[in-house]
Formats: structure tokens, C-alpha cells, sequence
């Protein structure tokens, strides 16, 4: 693969689309009908959907027949996240039809649960890492979850097919993307990596795909799309030159 994957972000919060400040709960902005934005990121060109049940991940009810309806109406891959922690859940998500599911917190709680997970579902799971520092966060980024480093080679030796490395400081806070967290990721995993947090302005994901040689295989964008800074199609222009031609 030779572009960089953009996956535009949904996030719902009480059946809303919404966007967090470096995922504090209630410090959401609001942007209206979530199946109206995943609807307008397909229309722009995307090939994901980032799809985020924030209710699910901070433990306050879940969206989970939203999110199934906005699986249904999206002919595009959709990568979906929130409270991905148990049997139930995993299954509920994976009989929408999305292409892949995020699992955070349960990863660092429940690892051989997780294990299991990863080898049922091979490259349908990804596991979502939340980090400050060299520190992951669970649980909705209210607590620590043990070390990067040894975590990422636990789940390599289980076969994990990816992951999604969110630098919690960054997220929501449009300062740019922490390019050498994903360079170190990079450097001990062969696995490939989606950015998340921080893309602020078309030079990120410059910045970006001049990791993609290294394993950095996508980013996800959120807050930037929600106030304009850029435009998806601009953004896919850039990442992916062949799209519209």
C-alpha cells in the first residue's frame, strides 16, 4: 500500500455526533446527526469510517442500534470502537457487518479475553492503544493501563494484526499529531500502525506519510473535519492522488 489511509471519526455521545477534549467526558462539542456526517464523509470519497461509541466507552449506556443502522447505510469499511469489552459486545459489534472493531480497555483488564478475541477474529480486531507518555490509559483515559512497551510485545506474541495509537494529550486539541510516539511504536512492531489525535492541518498528514514506509498505514480524523480546517476531499487529494482520477 502506497496512500495513506484516512478514516474520517464519528463520534456519538446521546445519539449525537460529537468531538472530546483529550477524551474528558462532557467536554464534548456537539455536530449534529451522526448518520448525516458518516453519510457526508462517504459522499467526500472516504474509504473508513472511524465509528466511536463514546456512551459505550465511558460505561453510560451505549448507541449500539445507531451505530448498527449507520454500518447498514454506509457502503464503505467501517472500523468501530466503544466499549468493546466482552463477549456480548464484541459479537454485537461484529454482526453489524463493520470491517473491524477497536478493543482498548478490555486489553489491558481482561488480556486473555482479549487473546482470544484477537484469534477468533484475526485482522477483524485491532487493538486501540491510549497513551501519555510512554504510560497507556483505560478506561475512557481515567486511569493507567501499565506500560506501552511491554503491553505491544505481549499483544505482538498473540498475534494482534494492528493498532491504533491515540496520544491521549493530543486528542481533540489540534496541536498536531505526536510523530515520534509513532515512530517508536513503529520501530517495535512490524504489525501497522493508524494514527489517531492531534491532525490539525494538511502538513500532518505530510508529516504522516512520510511514515507510511516505516508502518504508519492510516490516520484517523476528527476534530479537524468538524471545524474546517481542511476538507476530506482535500485531505484524500493529498494522501491518495489516484482517488478521483
Amino acid at each position: 500500500m502506497t496512500h495513506l489511509e484516512l478514516l474520517p471519526a464519528v463520534d456519538i455521545a446521546g445519539g449525537q455526533a460529537v468531538q472530546l477534549v483529550q477524551g474528558v467526558a462532557g467536554s464534548e462539542k456537539k455536530f449534529g446527526d451522526p448518520i448525516q456526517a458518516a453519510l457526508r464523509w462517504q459522499e467526500a470519497g472516504a474509504e473508513w469510517l472511524h465509528l466511536v461509541d463514546l456512551d459505550a466507552a465511558f460505561g453510560r449506556g451505549n448507541n449500539r442500534e445507531l451505530q448498527a443502522e449507520i454500518v447498514g447505510r454506509l457502503d464503505i469499511k467501517v472500523e468501530m470502537s466503544g466499549g468493546i469489552r466482552d463477549d456480548e459486545s464484541l459479537e454485537a459489534a461484529m454482526a453489524t457487518g463493520c470491517r473491524r472493531v477497536n478493543i482498548g480497555t478490555a486489553a489491558l483488564e481482561q488480556p486473555e479475553w482479549c487473546a482470544q478475541a484477537i484469534a477468533t477474529y484475526g485482522d477483524r480486531v485491532a487493538i486501540g492503544l491510549d497513551v501519555r507518555g510512554t504510560t497507556l490509559a483505560a478506561r475512557g483515559w481515567t486511569r493507567e493501563g501499565g506500560d506501552l512497551y511491554e503491553v505491544l510485545t505481549r499483544l505482538d506474541s498473540e498475534g494482534c494484526a494492528r493498532y491504533v495509537v491515540t496520544d491521549v494529550n493530543k486528542d481533540g486539541m489540534l496541536q498536531g499529531p505526536n510523530l515520534q510516539l509513532l515512530k517508536d511504536v513503529c520501530a517495535v512492531t512490524d504489525r501497522p500502525v493508524v494514527a489517531s489525535g492531534g491532525i490539525t492541518e494538511l502538513h500532518d498528514l505530510e508529516a504522516l506519510m512520510h511514515l507510511v514506509g516505516v508502518g504508519v498505514e492510516g490516520a484517523i480524523i476528527g476534530t479537524a473535519l468538524y471545524e474546517g480546517r481542511f476538507t476530506l476531499e482535500q485531505a484524500l487529494q493529498l494522501t491518495w492522488p489516484g482517488r478521483f482520477s
